[in-house]
């Protein structure tokens, strides 16, 4: 899930609705509301974000220092126009990446999978995590399933990369809503999980021949 934080309704919304696009979940928030959410919110929540996109508004210096307490995630500062000096001074408040608007989201996503590959060493070459007969990307591309590409619907395809990207470790059916979805999705039921998983399933099953996701009541999933 993405972040973006400005003072301007528009902006938020606008990304908002460019990063579902993409089938990427986001939430705007205003400087004010984002700094409650920041502190209030519980650590399991926090971990599914992404990165946070913070764009010109008040107090924008102090939020990497406080986006640090709850969170690794890359932060972005987004800039109406170009100016050394205020780029250096963002880079000095500790954001990871300066770039200026307007800005593709695709872009920002091929940014954050960069920073993301330097600093997870279970990532291999380029944007894509390979276990066993499943490859997947992160540049929008279907994965590879026994040697095959294997053609998916953008929230099957989410859940494929959230799971291999958290193989070995159980994932609760909140956490893999968070991620497709995002956390304030009030108008779809975490129910839905479980029906994209077993169509994920059977997809997986009839390509290998087994299933390589594993579900127990009370810890979630896991992908073998």
């Amino acid at each position: 899930m993405y972040i973006v934080v400005d003072d301007r309704i528009l902006v938020t919304e606008g990304y908002q609705s460019l990063f579902t696009g993409e089938g990427v979940p986001s939430i705007g928030f205003s400087p004010s509301r984002f700094q409650e959410w920041v502190e209030d919110t519980p650590a399991d929540h926090i971990k599914n974000v992404e990165a946070f996109l913070l764009g010109d508004c008040e107090g924008r210096a102090s939020f990497p220092m406080m986006i640090r307490r709850r969170s690794q995630a890359p932060v972005i500062a987004m800039n109406e126009a170009s100016s050394l000096e205020k780029t250096l001074e963002l880079f000095a408040a500790g954001v990871d990446d300066v770039v200026r608007k307007p800005v593709h989201v695709r872009e920002i996503l091929a940014r954050v999978h960069a920073m993301r590959r330097r600093t997870d060493k279970r990532r291999s070459t380029d944007d894509e995590i390979n276990r066993g007969d499943i490859t997947v990307y992160f540049d929008g591309r279907d994965p590879d399933v026994g040697g095959k590409v294997m053609m998916l619907p953008r929230r099957e395809r989410r859940i494929l990369e959230f799971m291999m990207r958290n193989r070995g470790r159980w994932v609760t059916k909140s956490q893999v809503f968070n991620a497709v979805y995002g956390l304030f999705d009030a108008e779809v039921d975490e129910a839905v999980v479980e029906s994209h998983v077993s169509k994920l399933r059977k997809k997986l099953r009839a390509r290998l021949g087994h299933d390589p996701i594993d579900s127990k009541r009370y810890l979630g999933y896991t992908i073998l």
